[in-house]
C-alpha cells in the first residue's frame, strides 16, 4: 500500500514538473525574438570617417589607407566608449572656457584644448612617470617654466598657470619642428625624440613617421576627440545643457603670509577645507609655509553656491 502511494506521489510530481517546464518554454523568448530585442535596444554602426579632417589648420592625409584606418580606429574607440565620452562633454563645458582664452593669448591654435582632453581627461591626473595636472606636466618642465613645484605647493595643478606653461612649450616645439602637428607629437614624445625620428627616417611630417604605440596614436586621438566633441548628435551623444558641468563663480584673495591651518582659514569665508581644495588643488598640504612672503592668489567661491 505504502509503495503504491509513493509511486502515485512521484507520478504527480513528475507531471507537475513537466507542466511547469512546458509553461516556461511557452513564456520564454525564442532565440529569434531575443536577437531582435538586442538589435532594437542597442545598435553598433561602422562610422564614416569625414573626408576632411585637420588639426590646427593642418590637413590629415586621409587618402593614405594607413592614415584612414588609424583615424577610423580612434573614432570607433572614442564613440563607443560612451560613458567616457559623456564625461568629456560635461567637463569640457566647465574647463574649455578657462583654457581657450589662454591659448588665444599665446597664439596657440584652439585645437590644442583637445590635447588636454586626451592627456588627462580634463582631470588632475597623475601619470606613472610623475606628470601632474590637466596638462600632465613633468616636475622639471614645470620648474623650468616658472612653476613652483614642491610638497607644499604644486602649480602644475593650477589650471591657468599650467595652460600657460603648455603654450610656451608648444610654441617652442613649433619653432623647432616646423608644424603644429609635430609640436603636438613632441608634447608626448619630446622635441628631441621627434626630431631624432624625423632625421633617422628622412621624413618631414608626423604622418610619415613610424612611431611607438602611444605617440603613433596621439594625433589621431586628438582629432577624434575634436570631431566627436564638435558634433555630439552625429556620434549619438544626447544631453541637455543642464546635464553639463559648469564653473562655480569665484573671487580671488591675496595671501602673502604663512597659513598654519587651512581648515580654520576656509571657515572665515563660509566654506570648508574640502571646498577650498577643490578650487585650489595646487595647495598640496593643509597649511602654507611661505617663508618668503610670496603673494599667492586663492580662488574663493562666491556665496550661495555650496549649501
Amino acid at each position: 500500500m505504502m509503495k503504491t502511494i509513493e509511486r502515485a506521489l512521484a507520478l504527480v510530481g513528475l507531471l507537475s514538473l513537466c507542466l511547469l517546464f512546458t509553461y516556461a518554454l511557452q513564456d520564454a523568448p525564442t532565440d529569434e525574438n531575443f536577437e531582435k530585442k538586442l538589435i532594437n535596444d542597442y545598435n553598433v554602426y561602422a562610422l564614416q570617417v569625414p573626408e576632411n579632417l585637420s588639426f590646427a589648420g593642418e590637413r590629415m592625409p586621409l587618402e593614405n589607407p594607413d592614415i584612414l584606418e588609424r583615424m577610423d580606429r580612434e573614432l570607433l574607440v572614442n564613440t563607443y566608449w560612451q560613458s567616457n565620452g559623456l564625461l568629456m562633454f560635461k567637463r569640457a563645458e566647465k574647463y574649455f572656457p578657462v583654457i581657450e582664452p589662454i591659448l588665444a593669448k599665446y597664439g596657440v591654435p584652439d585645437d590644442f584644448k583637445y590635447l588636454a582632453v586626451i592627456e588627462s581627461g580634463l582631470t588632475n591626473a597623475v601619470s606613472p612617470a610623475g606628470a601632474r595636472g590637466v596638462w600632465q606636466i613633468m616636475k622639471a618642465t614645470g620648474r623650468e617654466n616658472g612653476l613652483e613645484v614642491n610638497d607644499n605647493v604644486d602649480e602644475r595643478y593650477h589650471l591657468e598657470k599650467a595652460t600657460e606653461v603648455a603654450c610656451r612649450y608648444l610654441l617652442r616645439a613649433k619653432d623647432e619642428l616646423g608644424s603644429w602637428t609635430l609640436a603636438a607629437a613632441a608634447y608626448n614624445a619630446g622635441n628631441a625624440g621627434v626630431s631624432r625620428r624625423l632625421k633617422e627616417q628622412k621624413v618631414s611630417n608626423y604622418y610619415d613617421l613610424l612611431l611607438g604605440e602611444e605617440t603613433g596614436r596621439y594625433l589621431f586621438r586628438i582629432v577624434a576627440l575634436k570631431e566627436i566633441l564638435s558634433n555630439p548628435n552625429k556620434y549619438g551623444f544626447n544631453f541637455r545643457a543642464k546635464d553639463l558641468y559648469s564653473n562655480i563663480p569665484t573671487y580671488k584673495i591675496e595671501v602673502d603670509t604663512a597659513v598654519t591651518d587651512f581648515t580654520k582659514f576656509a571657515q572665515r569665508f563660509g566654506i570648508n577645507y574640502k571646498i577650498l581644495k577643490l578650487h585650489n588643488p595646487w595647495l598640496r598640504e593643509p597649511h602654507l609655509n611661505n617663508k618668503s612672503r610670496k603673494p599667492y592668489y586663492l580662488e574663493i567661491p562666491k556665496e550661495g553656491y555650496y549649501k
